[in-house]
């Protein structure tokens, strides 16, 4: 009777592990909705489809993309919170994802409702500066700020976004006092920095690489650990005497929490398989992004690192939006 009861109790133990393998291996059998917390166009969306047309390939079927704009992204993320865990629904978005937590209540925990799958892809930013400021390096910056405190602005593309909490990074490292303008996109807050209304800004390459061309501005470091391809005689920050100062903006997908892991596994390998393509690799790079696939528990480890970080700079410089 022993034994007969141990075999029922091992067989019913199984049984939902042995259900999920099976679900993985016929996963998917229809498509695959990957909904994208923002309009069409913006960078989030561009890097979402172009790897989710290539890593459909691999799938054998749809990944169609879903755009639900809102509230910094959480009206998408929270759609996706709420999903059932079946592998059919996946966010793709920003590390706003792990910033926007710290800057307001949300309806869902952006750690613990989700599943990290993996990243896609990595953004750094550079440090520019309008050429009429008298700095050439960042520790030129740095030591021209201290000598003017409150007297320098450095425009970002919004509250809370990469770029705001780089310029922030940047202030409470090097222990000065910079004005923060908030833009409503990047794009007006290059125009006014060309313009010499703000005299500072941390953005992705794309941005400002046609006025950098140009010398209507000047790129001072790359918030990486090291050069980045874009700008090979531009010091990253760790040459230019600030190592701590590393922050970019990246983009990855999450499933709902509870989504069997063979799933998830299975979609991390195709995103992997996709950013090595040749094409895909080449479009990335015309948005300035390095392409990224970590496996599902090393994504866990870096959304993990990444909101503490910038937890730490959110709540250092008190900022908060409603």
């Amino acid at each position: 009777m022993k034994i007969a009861r141990r075999a029922v109790l091992g067989a019913t133990l199984a049984a939902p592990a042995l259900a999920s393998t099976a679900i993985a291996q016929d996963w998917p059998t229809r498509p695959v909705r990957c909904i994208i917390p923002y309009p069409p166009g913006g960078p989030t969306d561009l890097v979402g489809r172009v790897v989710a047309h290539r890593a459909q390939q691999d799938l054998g079927q749809p990944l169609v993309i879903d755009n639900r704009a809102g509230a910094s992204g959480t009206i998408g993320a929270g759609e996706v919170a709420r999903a059932a865990p079946d592998g059919q629904t996946f966010l793709m978005n920003a590390s706003i994802h792990v910033i926007i937590p710290h800057l307001r209540s949300l309806p869902f925990d952006a750690l613990n409702d989700f599943v990290p799958v993996t990243n896609m892809a990595l953004v750094p930013l550079v440090a520019l500066v309008n050429p009429n400021l008298p700095v050439r390096s960042l520790q030129e910056l740095a030591d021209y700020a201290r000598a003017n405190p409150g007297r320098i602005s450095y425009a970002s593309s919004s509250i809370g976004a990469a770029q705001h909490l780089a310029g922030e990074m940047f202030k409470q490292i090097a222990g000065v006092d910079m004005v923060h303008v908030p833009y409503r996109g990047a794009g007006p807050a290059i125009q006014d920095l060309i313009a010499g209304n703000v005299q500072v800004m941390f953005d992705s390459v794309p941005a400002g690489a046609s006025a950098v061309r140009q010398g209507l501005l000047r790129p001072l470091a790359a918030t990486a650990p090291r050069r980045i391809a874009a700008y090979p005689d531009v010091p990253s920050t760790a040459e230019a005497g600030f190592p701590d100062l590393v922050i970019s903006t990246w983009y990855g997908i999450w499933a709902p929490a509870r989504t069997p892991m063979p799933i998830v596994e299975r979609m991390q390998q195709a995103v992997a398989v996709a950013v090595q393509d040749d094409e895909v690799k080449s479009r990335l790079a015309t948005l300035g992004a390095d392409p990224v696939a970590e496996s599902p528990a090393e994504f866990a480890a870096f959304c993990r690192s990444e909101y503490e970080k910038f937890g730490q700079i959110v709540r250092t410089a008190n900022i908060r939006i409603e």
